[in-house]
């Protein structure tokens, strides 16, 4: 969440800046809860030192013998005021909050002010857009002779899902493995293996609740007696506690660091995994309805750096050209975007989106999104980090997708056609699909 104090200092200014990503900040709500709270805490402090003055006075009649009983009620009533207006104080407290944490990131200075897509600015290009002596096909017509099936998924599961057979099931994994290990072996990131279910917290921590709670997959648990739950308690009474399929993998990697202090030399954490991803895609009915574009369950290879602010925008340039390169390595086709303010995502103060090629469509479509987050979820998870004997600070935190596997198998499907159906192997990849050149089409 954003600072609140930079609310009580200037909302106008916020007020302004939140404008141009189509946000209007609600100011007269959020001043009528400053105007309480701070009549709450000037009250309450007003009654501490009305109930130390009676303290005061009780001690001295009682020593000298005198009857201190008017003293002592006036001191219940004090206390009892003070526990009322503790209550009305926290409720107040936790309304602040949820406010706040409604509001969207501040987009950086360097942002482009616009209200959607296009507005955009297309930053470069990179590579030849592909020609054809043949019509060309989209990913679905192409990948059926391949082994790609929808029909299957469908009646296991519902739309939106996908099964892949034989050739397309090892170019899906052969392309997990090659972004890995160029990720781990060229860009020196740690690789790690996550959970792909995590607690409300955790969707907090980054963003996701409780704003987006209906593009979640929800899964009630049932936490009995003696087990540990969300906040880690052990021997509450049996409930039901809300798990969720992780979005993406920022969630759980990102958490890592939730209420911790990072030893200063310890930075950057540079963290990179490969998990499914499940989204309900609530609202985008109509949207890419047909292949594999907008799946309930795709993979992705996520990177995630974990950064002291002053170098968090030069963190987000690096960990934008890490994901270019598995583009250009796979010698596809992309264009790099800076997102203006009205395309943001809710928790980035700065975006560049990754666009590939997709021929069928004749247009690019992004396949990486590369954000920088400031200290936006590190405020929500109180992750912070520490020089010395200094004070702790917050965190910066970025991701970006290196890259979202399912939609780069379309893309090579696409650009790497023949006219016979087949398709061809780019060069870097050749190793991880055993040496094969190109993928055949069943008869």
């Amino acid at each position: 969440m954003i600072d609140p104090q930079l609310l009580r200092k200037d909302i106008t200014a916020v007020a302004a800046r939140l404008a141009t990503r189509k946000f209007i900040l609600p100011v007269e709500q959020f001043n009528a809860l400053e105007v309480e709270r701070k009549q709450l805490q000037s009250r309450t402090e007003e009654l501490q030192a009305k109930r130390n003055q009676l303290s005061k006075a009780v001690g001295m009649k009682k020593a000298k013998g005198e009857d201190a009983a008017a003293e002592m009620a006036e001191a219940v009533q004090v206390n009892a005021d003070m526990e009322a207006g503790a209550t009305r104080l926290s409720v107040l407290q936790t309304e602040i909050a949820d406010f706040v944490a409604g509001i969207p990131n501040l987009p950086d200075e360097s942002v482009p002010v616009g209200k959607d897509e296009k507005d955009n600015l297309e930053i470069k290009q990179w590579g030849s857009i592909p020609t054809f002596s043949f019509p060309v096909r989209d990913h679905v017509d192409l990948g059926g002779p391949l082994g790609l099936d929808f029909e299957s998924a469908a009646k296991i599961s519902g739309s939106r899902f996908v099964v892949l057979k034989g050739q397309l099931a090892k170019l899906h994994r052969a392309l997990a493995q090659f972004m890995l290990d160029v990720h781990t072996g060229q860009h020196a990131y740690e690789e790690l293996y996550v959970p792909f279910m995590v607690n409300a917290a955790s969707m907090r921590g980054t963003g996701q609740l409780p704003k987006f709670e209906e593009d979640l997959f929800k899964v009630p648990r049932k936490i009995g007696e003696g087990e540990e739950g969300e906040e880690g308690e052990e021997g509450a009474e049996e409930r039901i506690e809300n798990f969720y399929l992780i979005p993406t993998a920022e969630v759980p990697v990102t958490n890592l660091v939730r209420d911790t202090i990072t030893a200063a030399e310890a930075l950057p954490l540079m963290y990179v995994a490969h998990t499914p991803c499940f989204r309900s895609e609530a609202g985008s009915y109509g949207r890419d309805v047909r292949g594999m574009i907008r799946q309930h369950q795709f993979e992705k290879v996520e990177l995630v750096q974990i950064t002291k602010p002053e170098e968090s925008m030069r963190r987000l340039e690096e960990l934008t050209r890490h994901a270019e390169t598995i583009l250009e390595m796979l010698e596809l086709p992309y264009r790099r975007v800076l997102l203006c303010t009205g395309d943001m995502g809710f928790g980035s103060t700065k975006t560049y989106d990754l666009e590939v090629w997709i021929p069928s469509q004749n247009a690019y479509r992004e396949i990486s999104s590369c954000s920088n987050m400031g200290d936006f979820q590190a405020r929500r998870m109180q992750a912070r980090y520490k020089v010395g004997n200094n004070k702790p600070e917050l965190l910066h935190t970025l991701n970006g997708s290196g890259l979202a596997v399912g939609r780069t198998g379309v893309a090579l499907l696409e650009n790497f056609q023949e006219a016979d159906g087949s398709i061809r192997i780019p060069k870097a990849l050749q190793p991880y699909m055993g040496g094969i050149t190109s993928l055949k089409p069943k008869a």
